[in-house]
């Protein structure tokens, strides 16, 4: 729900969407909603090739377009993305999501990571508390990753999370592979 400020005056309002979304820490993360804070290093992402795999790269309204996207999902769906912020430098070193709305047959866990955080487990440790809060706490009834099939990186992840191919599932682009994850025991 969009509600004025309390120090709005009569010729500027500022809104503040309701917050849904939880703050999750892990050993070494803290998974928090987004700010505007976060778009100069997120635009710079989505304007490289690493994100090819997500349709990507993008300009800057496309990037702008996935950014507001994922932040309004909260409000919309009780889901939409977190970034991810090192505990101990306090610095955002990527994202970690679950999508849904018309583009998304089901509910998405998805993840990206900056250059200078790759391969230092971080998307794992996020995907696996995002995983846990969904099913546990949102109580999703399932949950995919949609992964483009090029993506090495993503389908090892998924793998490690204990996801499984699931051929059958409907996908939002058909050469997706969709990986199904297992509710947390």
């Amino acid at each position: 729900m969009l509600r004025p400020s309390s120090s709005s005056s009569p010729k500027s309002v500022i809104f503040r969407l309701s917050s849904k979304a939880p703050r999750i820490e892990t050993e070494r993360l803290i998974l928090r909603r987004m700010s505007f804070d976060d778009w100069p290093d997120y635009a710079s992402m989505l304007a490289s090739k690493r994100s090819a795999h997500m349709g990507g790269p993008y300009d800057t309204e496309g990037a702008w377009a996935m950014f507001c996207r994922d932040a309004a999902q909260w409000d919309l769906f009780g889901v939409g993305a977190l970034m991810m912020d090192e505990k101990s430098t306090g610095h955002c070193i990527g994202q970690v999501g679950i999508n849904f709305g018309p583009p998304f047959p089901e509910y998405e866990l998805g993840w990206l990571v900056y250059p200078d955080a790759e391969g230092k487990g971080y998307a794992f440790e996020a995907a696996t508390a995002l995983r846990n809060w969904a099913f546990n706490a949102r109580r999703l009834p399932t949950l995919v990753s949609y992964i483009a099939p090029e993506n090495d990186r993503s389908i090892t992840l998924a793998g490690r999370l204990g996801a499984v191919l699931d051929q059958t599932a409907q996908r939002p682009d058909p050469n997706d592979l969709v990986f199904r994850h297992a509710r947390p025991k």
